[in-house]
C-alpha cells in the first residue's frame, strides 16, 4: 500500500478544506515547497487537486501544477476539473504520470472510455467522492443519485483498474477514514481502491493495511500531515515494514 500526500490548489496556495466546503479552508502555503517537503521525506508519489478547476469545469493550475511536476522526481496525479481528452492529454504532456476524472465519470462515462483507449489504463484514475453512499460532482457541491458501487461496477466495464474513494463526511475532519466503505468498494467491484479523507494519525494508516488485501492499494493523506498528527515517514515505514 502506497502513502500519498495531498496538495489542493486554491487561489494559487496549497490548501485543506473541511468537509469539502469551499467556506471552511485553511491555507498551509506553497504548493511547490510542499511538493518539495514531502519527496524529501520519502514520498513516492504526489496527489494534487486543483480545487479551481473543479468548481470551474475546467483546468485553472495548469500551470503552476506544471511548475511543480518540474520541480520534483517523483510521479504526479492530477484531478480536479478535468473534463476532456484535450485536458487529459495537456495534464500528461506536462509531465503527469495520472489524470483522476471526477464529475465526467457520471456525466460523461464514455470520456473515460475514450481516455483508457488513447492513453491506457494505467494513466487514467477515476475518482469517487461520496455522501452518504451516493456519488458527489462539480467540486463536491452537487449530489447525484448513481451510489458508489454502483459508479464503481460501471467504471470497471469501461476498463477503469484504478479509483480514488473520497468520503466527503471524513475529508479534512482528521476522524478517521471510512474503512468499512472503502473495503467494501475494492471488494464489490476487484478495483484497485485509493483511499482518501479523515486520516488523522499512524493508526489509521494500520486500519487500511488490514484491508490491503481486498484491494485497497494506497491512502491519501492531507491535513494530517500539515497539522503534525501524522508524520509521513513513520507512515512510509509502517506500509514498507
Amino acid at each position: 500500500m502506497e502513502v500519498i500526500p495531498a496538495i489542493d490548489i486554491r487561489d494559487g496556495n496549497c490548501v485543506r478544506l473541511y468537509k469539502g466546503d469551499f467556506d471552511k479552508e485553511t491555507v498551509y502555503g506553497d504548493p511547490l515547497e510542499m511538493a518539495k517537503l514531502w519527496e524529501s521525506k520519502g514520498a513516492g508519489r504526489l496527489h494534487i487537486v486543483d480545487l479551481d478547476g473543479a468548481l470551474d469545469g475546467k483546468p485553472t493550475n495548469l500551470e503552476l501544477i506544471s511548475k511543480v511536476v518540474d520541480s520534483v522526481e517523483m510521479p504526479v496525479q492530477v484531478g480536479g476539473g478535468i473534463r476532456s481528452l484535450e485536458v487529459i492529454r495537456n495534464y500528461l504532456n506536462i509531465g503527469v504520470q495520472r489524470v483522476i476524472i471526477g464529475t465526467a465519470a457520471i456525466e460523461n462515462p464514455d470520456l473515460v472510455l475514450k481516455a483508457i483507449e488513447e492513453f491506457g489504463a494505467d494513466r487514467i484514475v477515476v475518482g469517487i467522492d461520496a455522501k452518504k453512499g451516493y456519488v458527489a460532482t462539480e467540486g463536491w457541491v452537487e449530489t447525484s443519485d448513481t451510489t458508489i458501487i454502483g459508479l464503481g461496477k460501471a467504471m470497471k466495464k469501461r476498463g477503469v483498474e484504478w479509483i480514488v474513494y473520497t468520503d466527503i463526511s471524513k475529508d479534512g475532519t482528521l476522524s478517521g477514514p471510512n474503512i468499512e466503505s472503502t473495503k467494501e468498494l475494492a471488494q464489490a467491484t476487484g478495483l484497485k481502491v485509493i483511499a482518501s479523507g479523515g486520516v488523522s494519525k499512524l493508526k489509521d494508516i494500520e486500519d487500511l493495511l488490514e484491508v490491503e488485501d481486498y484491494g485497497v492499494a494506497g491512502v491519501i493523506t492531507g491535513k494530517a500531515l500539515y497539522s503534525g498528527s501524522l508524520d509521513l515517514e513513520e507512515a512510509i515505514k509502517a506500509v514498507d515494514s
